[in-house]
């Protein structure tokens, strides 16, 4: 075959592809089961929703009633209240802690002493491994009549009587905020801190050249620079609308304040472990949820692509 060269055999999908990234794939294997025994198994459950539940009959053999379950829901009051509360806890979230874990990774990062920066990053991030109910627990004993906190405030003269902060319906929506940015936002500024560390510093030290100072550089560098990760963030926040918190909102109410604490989720558990559980109302409430959620997405990648051009689904 002189004046010819042999064609090589084209490589198999699973020689390209497969045998040169076999660790990678066995890294992901535990992560994948995970996500289909806890995430895709259940999914079957959905039917619930459009099902009179029998517990005799089991998940498949109950008796077919529709949409029925949903124009049942919808004439709830207490669905109505717990479905405001969702929305006005996870806007107040959105307004006010997904741009505190931004501000504070730009602090951060302002901060020269890289010691001192991994250290104030342990210090805001250890709350977030602190389970809820440790942490309503503290608060219980500090916000109390009895408390720590009105001991300090009798003391300064601040207030002449002892302040029920957790059974005061108008502090608990503030106090919520509060105790989450505390516990939560050293943990959410992580990623947008490594977003920030991708940064390329010849551009710094362009802008430094041209006399901007820190101030500009992270308005006109910084902040563009990581746009990308907070579309991206802030589509993911928006999808979770209607998670307001269950953890922390759960361990938190009171009777007094139920009003103000009740959100679908806890509307949810309340009406699955009530003395004549209705597991096929609760599905219902579950499945509404799923499908707002997932039509917040859309409309917030659509808005995300509109803005700044960056979005999950498609790009510009």
């Amino acid at each position: 075959m002189s004046g010819t060269t042999a064609r090589r055999p084209r490589k198999s999908f699973y020689h390209r592809y497969v045998r040169p990234y076999w660790p990678v794939y066995l890294m992901l294997l535990p992560a994948l089961v995970t996500l289909a025994v806890f995430t895709y198994t259940p999914m079957p459950g959905v039917l619930l929703a459009f099902k009179k539940y029998s517990a005799r009959k089991g998940l498949f053999g109950g008796a077919w009633v529709g949409l029925k379950n949903f124009r049942l829901l919808f004439t709830y009051a207490d669905f109505w209240a717990a479905l405001r509360n969702t929305v006005l806890i996870s806007v107040g979230r959105l307004l006010i802690e997904f741009p505190a874990a931004i501000m504070l990774a730009l602090l951060l990062n302002e901060v020269r002493s890289a010691r001192y920066r991994r250290t104030l990053q342990t210090v805001y991030t250890f709350p977030h491994f602190l389970s809820w109910i440790i942490v309503a627990g503290i608060l219980k004993n500090i916000l109390r009549r009895d408390g720590l906190l009105n001991a300090l405030l009798e003391t300064l003269a601040i207030v002449g009587e002892p302040v029920n902060f957790l059974s005061s319906p108008s502090l608990f929506r503030p106090l919520i905020f509060i105790t989450d940015i505390w516990k939560e936002v050293g943990w959410s500024s992580i990623i947008f801190m490594a977003a920030i560390a991708g940064v390329d510093e010849q551009l710094y030290e362009a802008a430094l050249i041209d006399g901007a100072g820190r101030f500009r550089q992270t308005l006109f560098i910084t902040l563009p620079c990581i746009a990308g990760t907070i579309a991206i963030m802030f589509i993911l926040q928006v999808g979770n609308l209607l998670n307001a918190g269950f953890d922390q909102l759960f361990n938190m109410r009171n009777a007094i304040v139920m009003s103000e604490a009740s959100i679908l989720d806890t509307y949810i558990y309340d009406m699955t472990f009530a003395s004549a559980p209705d597991y096929s109302f609760s599905a219902t409430i579950g499945l509404f949820k799923s499908v707002i959620g997932f039509v917040l997405i859309l409309l917030a990648d659509r808005f995300s692509m509109l803005i700044s051009g960056q979005g999950m689904v498609a790009a510009k």
